[in-house]
């Protein structure tokens, strides 16, 4: 029996052991290790173990002047953990970096986050000087935010007459214009300081 392996490739091909026999195996090739192998029943690698199942596209989400608030579900009470991780996810900040501006553990802010911790007031306000916002952001619901962060953007003539465009930009020229703004706010605050 001989089996052709043109390409390294994904590429299944049916293989019988005898001409008489009804059975057909399909052979695949390893993108991890590159063996040749029939297809066993779990799809993974006999090797190296890895799964032998093309990967699906990833796809990239697009990025939005401002973040879209998250609907929620608990009324009436104080949103701190949503409020906490979306400043963060608009501020580009990790779990990591936040805490080290707060000079705390990462678990500290993952806690917050998942609604595990309630930080104490003192903590708020290190928690809302690291995310460079007025201790009262970290306490209004996620509309209310959303809709205070966007006015304040909008205030500013240049972002106003920018925003005017957006709608137009794909999702990579969104994420290189974002990260610009970030920039010059960034140097601008460090100028102010």
């Amino acid at each position: 029996m001989t089996v052709p392996v043109g390409t390294m490739d994904l590429q299944p091909m049916l293989v019988t052991s005898t001409p008489a026999a009804s059975t057909e195996r399909e052979v695949l090739t390893c993108k991890s290790c590159k063996l040749v192998q029939f297809r066993t029943a779990s799809d993974s690698c006999r090797r190296c173990k890895k799964s032998l199942l093309p990967e699906p596209p990833k796809q990239q989400p697009a990025i939005a002047l401002v973040t879209e608030p998250v609907a929620d579900t608990r009324d009436g009470e104080l949103q701190v953990a949503t409020a906490v991780r979306d400043l963060r996810h608009v501020r580009n900040l990790s779990q990591r970096q936040l805490a080290a501006r707060m000079g705390v553990p990462r678990t500290y802010i993952s806690k917050i986050e998942n609604g595990k911790a309630m930080p104490t007031l003192s903590s708020l306000d290190r928690l809302a000087k690291a995310l460079q916002v007025d201790i009262s952001a970290l306490l209004r619901d996620a509309p209310t935010r959303h809709r205070d962060e966007t006015a304040v953007l909008l205030n500013d003539p240049f972002l106003a007459e920018i925003a005017k465009f957006t709608a137009h930009l794909t999702a990579t020229q969104k994420s290189i214009f974002l990260n610009h703004v970030r920039e010059l706010s960034q140097q601008r605050t460090r100028k102010l300081a």
